[in-house]
Formats: structure tokens, C-alpha cells, sequence
């Protein structure tokens, strides 16, 4: 595989709707910006397929009412042993929504840990305490 197939491309240079013709052509020129969705963040037109979509489309983000860093901090304060009824009294929200990001995080754990291995300087023992806790979906005596 060259270097150049292994970059990652920004969400906002490709169409990421499978019935387009430009369906992952990156920087394919089919993309505008369309306005902004309530919470401020930037959606975008495909002009070849006329769909929608935002960057956060396809992550633990994506139509969520919570800002990202809220709910990156509340699943790095959950991995460093913080117990979701005192990450949902910090953050304002109830434990059925830090139950959600929970279980939003399991579906994309790869990409999370890198962002929180990165952006929140833990190491690896928070971490693997934080998917025993996901994995048994919160239960309370779990190992």
C-alpha cells in the first residue's frame, strides 16, 4: 500500500452517500458549504446527488445536543474511573445520556481511543478500565 492510500481524508472532501456517483472521490469538486446546523456546526451539499450531510456524520458525535469536548471529557472522566452518575452531574445531563455515549463509543472505540490516547494524555490502563465498562454496558460490579 503507497503513503498516499493511507491518509485520511477530512469528512468535508468527499460525498459519504453510497447511491452517489462521486460516492468517496475525494476532492472531486462536488462539494459546498449549506449553512450550519443549529448547534453551529458546518453542513455541506453534493451538488452531483443534492444530499446533506456534516462532519460529524458517522461518529459518536453526529446529531448529538452535547458540545464534542463535553462528551469527550465525560468518556476520559468514565475511563479514569469516574462513576456516570458523578460524570452526569458534572456535565448537566442524566445517566441514560452518558449510558448513550457509552454505547456510541463501543461502536467506534478504535477512533476514540486514538483521540483520547492523543488529546487527553491518559495511558493505557484508564482505557482498557473504560471498554470493561462499555462492554458490560455499565452494569455495576462488573470487573
Amino acid at each position: 500500500m503507497s503513503a498516499e492510500a493511507r491518509i485520511v481524508a477530512p469528512a468535508s472532501s468527499f460525498c459519504p452517500h453510497e447511491e452517489c456517483p462521486d460516492f468517496g472521490k475525494v476532492d472531486a469538486g462536488n462539494l459546498i458549504n449549506f449553512g450550519h446546523t443549529q448547534a453551529g456546526t458546518q453542513r455541506w451539499l453534493c451538488k452531483t446527488c443534492g444530499g446533506t450531510f456534516t462532519i460529524t456524520r458517522g461518529t459518536i458525535f453526529y446529531r448529538r445536543r452535547t458540545p464534542q469536548q463535553d462528551i469527550a471529557e465525560a468518556l476520559a472522566q468514565l475511563a479514569d474511573r469516574g462513576s456516570m452518575a458523578t460524570v452526569a452531574r458534572v456535565k448537566g445531563v442524566k445517566e441514560d445520556t452518558v449510558s448513550a455515549w457509552l454505547q456510541a463509543a463501543a461502536a467506534h472505540w478504535e477512533a476514540l481511543e486514538e483521540v483520547l490516547l492523543a488529546d487527553h494524555h491518559m495511558n493505557r490502563a484508564p482505557i482498557d478500565a473504560l471498554w470493561t465498562f462499555v462492554f458490560h454496558k455499565g452494569e455495576k460490579g462488573a470487573p
